[in-house]
C-alpha cells in the first residue's frame, strides 16, 4: 500500500489529506511537525501520523507532497535526503521543474495546482508531468487536468488566483444585496445560486461559447444589457485581463 509523507502541513495540504481520506485513500500518511496543532488535529481526525522530523516522513513514505512557502525550499531541501527516484509532489506555486530538480537532485519532480474543494474532491487538479502514480492518487480529488508543457501549466496555474479572486467577487455582490436589505442568507443564496445556474448551463452546452450564451439572455433593450454596458464602460473585463497578465508574468519572470 502507497504512503505518503507530507512536507508542510498548512492549508492546502491539509485539504489535500482531507480530500485523499474522502476519496478511499487508506494508506499511511506521514505529516512534517511544521504547525504542530494544526498536524496532530489532522492525524486525530483523519488517521495521519505526525513524525518527529521531516526526515522521518522522506524516510516512511512512497511518494512525498511539498506544500510549504517558496521561501522555506532552501532551508528544508537542506535538511532531508531523498530516496533515489521518490516522487515528490509540489504544490509551490511559481517553482518550476528545474528548480525542484536543483532543489532536491535524488527526487522524480511533479508539479500540481489545485483548490480547497480537494477537501470535498471537487477541485479542478492541474498536473505536470503525466504520471500514473500521481495521476491516479490526485484524480481522486476532483476533475484531474494534465499538462504535457510546463509553460501551459503555469498559464493554468493563473486559474487557481481567479479561484481566489471569485470569493472577493461573490463577496461583493453579496454585500450590495444586503445593504439593499436582504439578509445575509438570502444574499447568499441569490448570489451563489445564481452563479452555479450559470456553471450548470455552461456545463450542459459544451459546445456553445459562452459568450453567446451570454448573448442569449443580454439581448438589446434587456435589463441585462443595459448592466452588460456599464461594466463594460467601467472597465470591468479589463481589469480581470491585467489582473491574470499580472499573475502570469510574475509566475514566468525568472530570477
Amino acid at each position: 500500500m502507497l504512503s505518503i509523507g507530507v512536507l508542510g502541513v498548512g492549508e492546502l495540504t491539509e485539504k489535500v489529506v482531507i480530500g485523499l481520506r474522502r476519496g478511499g485513500f487508506t494508506g499511511r500518511v506521514l505529516l512534517s511537525p511544521r504547525n504542530q496543532a494544526r498536524a496532530e488535529q489532522l492525524g486525530k481526525v483523519w488517521a495521519c501520523e505526525v513524525m518527529a522530523d521531516n526526515q522521518e516522513v522522506v524516510d516512511g513514505a512512497d511518494l512525498l507532497l511539498l506544500g510549504v512557502r517558496p521561501d522555506a525550499v532552501e532551508g528544508l531541501c537542506r535538511d532531508i535526503q531523498l530516496k533515489p527516484g521518490q516522487p515528490l509532489v509540489s504544490l509551490v506555486a511559481g517553482m518550476t521543474l528545474k528548480d525542484l530538480a536543483r532543489c532536491f537532485p535524488q527526487a522524480q519532480p511533479v508539479r500540481a495546482m489545485l483548490s480547497y474543494a480537494a477537501q470535498i474532491n471537487h477541485s479542478t487538479v492541474v498536473v505536470t508531468p503525466a504520471g500514473h502514480v500521481h495521476e491516479a492518487l490526485l484524480g481522486t480529488l476532483g476533475s484531474l487536468i494534465v499538462m504535457d508543457q510546463e509553460d501551459a501549466f503555469e498559464l493554468a496555474t493563473v486559474a487557481a488566483c481567479m479561484n481566489g479572486w471569485f470569493y472577493f467577487f461573490l463577496n461583493d455582490l453579496q454585500q450590495w444585496f444586503t445593504e439593499k436589505g436582504l439578509t445575509q442568507a438570502q444574499a447568499r443564496q441569490l448570489v451563489m445560486g445564481n452563479m452555479q445556474d450559470c456553471l450548470a448551463s455552461a456545463s450542459h452546452q459544451p459546445l456553445v461559447s459562452m459568450a453567446s450564451m451570454g448573448d442569449a439572455i443580454a439581448t438589446p433593450g434587456t435589463f441585462t444589457a443595459a448592466g452588460l454596458d456599464v461594466l463594460r464602460d467601467k472597465g470591468a473585463q479589463q481589469a480581470w485581463t491585467t489582473a491574470c497578465d499580472e499573475v502570469l508574468e510574475r509566475l514566468r519572470k525568472k530570477p
